[in-house]
């Protein structure tokens, strides 16, 4: 849906080049329940999903710009991709050598945080569930806790990073790396692996019934 509608629609039209990879089967790649393909589409936040989609930035050389974890808002989305157009420019830039523009890299990740519109943080609060993952499994090392007082009683105080902030701080740790060398696995883990919300139920099954000539 983000990717059809404006503003991103345009941008991606104008200046990028679209393609997918199935990543059925893949160690990184979630579990989710029955989605049939006439099946409505339901609200949710950024970040959501993150097992399910991650969305790939890559310059002409393969070299990841950006990646965003699960849905973006289509907002966000377009925000995020001229970033990455910024990205292109550093990596393009003639005049700095390879370890500048990875330090470069990192520095522009996380100084973009900053840059974040209100609304855009406001949509990228972690799923219940998934804060109640990361506080269950892994309280103690998750990098996608901002704070371990002040929260709420139901995750131990806990205080969690929205899921804009999480994804630019990992990708400052993987500056300038080509998709073939990104670490996917570590990028997207946080949360539930198997999401299952129950929106659509079962698919139908096929009718019996004499199966027809070619």
């Amino acid at each position: 849906m983000s990717l059809s509608s404006e503003p991103t629609f345009s941008l991606i039209k104008s200046d990028f080049v679209c393609g997918y990879r199935n990543i059925v089967g893949m160690p990184w790649c979630g579990d989710s329940g029955i989605h049939p393909v006439d099946g409505g589409a339901v609200f949710t936040t950024n970040g959501a999903g993150p097992h399910n989609i991650q969305i790939f930035v890559l310059n002409q050389q393969g070299v990841v710009l950006t990646c965003l974890p699960g849905y973006w808002d289509t907002k966000d989305l377009s925000f995020e991709l001229k970033f990455a157009e910024t990205l292109n420019d550093v990596w393009n830039d003639p005049k700095l050598t390879l370890a500048q523009k990875k330090e470069t890299y990192s520095k522009m990740h996380l100084a973009h945080i900053a840059e974040h519109p209100k609304a855009m943080v406001r949509r990228s609060e972690m799923q219940g569930f998934d804060k109640k993952y990361e506080f269950e499994n892994r309280a103690a090392t998750s990098d996608t806790i901002l704070s371990h007082t002040g929260g709420p009683a139901k995750f131990g105080g806990i205080v969690f990073k929205t899921t804009d902030q999480i994804f630019h701080e990992r990708l400052a740790k993987q500056p300038f790396v080509t998709y073939n060398n990104f670490d996917v696995a570590s990028f997207s883990d946080y949360g539930k692996h198997k999401y299952d919300k129950k929106e659509v139920g079962e698919l139908p099954k096929p009718k019996k019934g004499k199966r027809g000539g070619g």
